[in-house]
């Protein structure tokens, strides 16, 4: 039995005190539904059409794979858009742990002369000439492919390979892209190590860990739309690395009310603090969760765990 240390009187409106809620947080438990899965399957496969019939980029070295909620098998009805990566090996952004290492490396590398700008128009005018200029909406990040009855909405974002480098000259492969307005500079994810990570914790937790996700990302959609603000601040890639972070033993109860209930007491209680969360990660355990980089904080982290728990109504 896990219990939260304090229980703040914060004015967050409840549910419904007679809602069934074992029945609710087990559809809430549940993966898309078939015809759900089957609308992104078609998504992905047009825009990889898209990509292997464009003149400019059939013969680079290109890889289209899907990444996020989708991939992860963690997304839930609001969010059951697609985000998918167009990885281009021809050319790598690197990161260097030291000087020596840098100068070492500068005997094998070149300067890129296809430019990360290059690539991202490239795949712009494919994607046009598959979906219209009408279906296709260029962001500063990605390109927003809009939904029909045959397909869901698609992301699709432009990498280059991230190289980190360590100090005996071997690396990690990331993805990198920069935005159109560079704010920020650039971004750098995982998204191989982040999906290697979450199927492991899965199996560790007999599948109660992405089961617990999507729980969470679903009451934070509830609460969102009643006006509660901390859950409307709340990324659904935050909730996942939260929840990423507990401990396998807290998985253990059988009832998704318990299991719900021990999995925010444990996040309540270790938010409370910087010293508590300072280091924990992202699911890839490549990015530090709580940095001055990130887009949110351990306080705001705390508020909606917080407004989670009191808008169940546990004791």
């Amino acid at each position: 039995m896990l219990e939260r240390v304090a229980n703040p009187a914060n004015g967050i409106r409840t549910a419904p005190a007679n809602r069934d809620w074992e029945a609710v947080l087990t559809t809430w438990s549940s993966s898309p539904s078939p015809s759900e899965v089957q609308r992104a399957e078609n998504a992905e496969a047009m825009i990889r059409s898209a990509i292997r019939n464009s003149p400019k980029l059939q013969n680079r070295n290109i890889k289209v794979f899907t990444q996020g909620s989708y991939s992860n098998r963690v997304n839930v009805r609001k969010d059951s858009d697609v985000d998918i990566g167009v990885l281009c090996y021809d050319a790598f952004f690197p990161d260097y742990p030291d000087e020596n290492v840098k100068a070492f490396r500068k005997s094998f590398d070149v300067s890129a002369t296809y430019t990360y700008a290059t690539f991202k128009n490239e795949i712009e005018e494919a994607l046009v000439a598959k979906f219209g200029r009408s279906s296709v909406k260029r962001g500063f990040k990605s390109f927003d492919v809009s939904e029909n009855t045959y397909r869901v909405e698609a992301d699709v974002v432009a990498f280059f390979e991230h190289r980190r480098y360590s100090s005996d000259t071997n690396f990690l492969s990331g993805v990198e892209m920069i935005p159109d307005n560079y704010q920020p500079l650039m971004i750098r994810n995982w998204p191989a190590q982040h999906y290697s990570n979450g199927v492991l914790k899965n199996s560790q937790t007999a599948k109660r860990f992405k089961r617990s996700v999507r729980i969470i990302k679903s009451l934070s959609n509830e609460m969102s739309s009643k006006g509660i603000s901390s859950a409307g601040r709340t990324a659904s890639f935050l909730i996942e690395c939260l929840v990423w972070n507990v401990p396998n033993h807290v998985f253990e109860r059988q009832t998704y009310w318990s299991l719900t209930r021990d999995v925010l007491a444990w996040l309540f209680n270790n938010t409370l603090a910087d010293d508590k969360c300072g280091y924990w990660g992202e699911v890839s355990e490549l990015k530090y969760l709580f940095r001055s980089s990130q887009p949110w904080t351990r306080q705001t982290a705390h508020q909606f765990i917080s407004d989670a728990w009191d808008y169940v109504g546990f004791k």
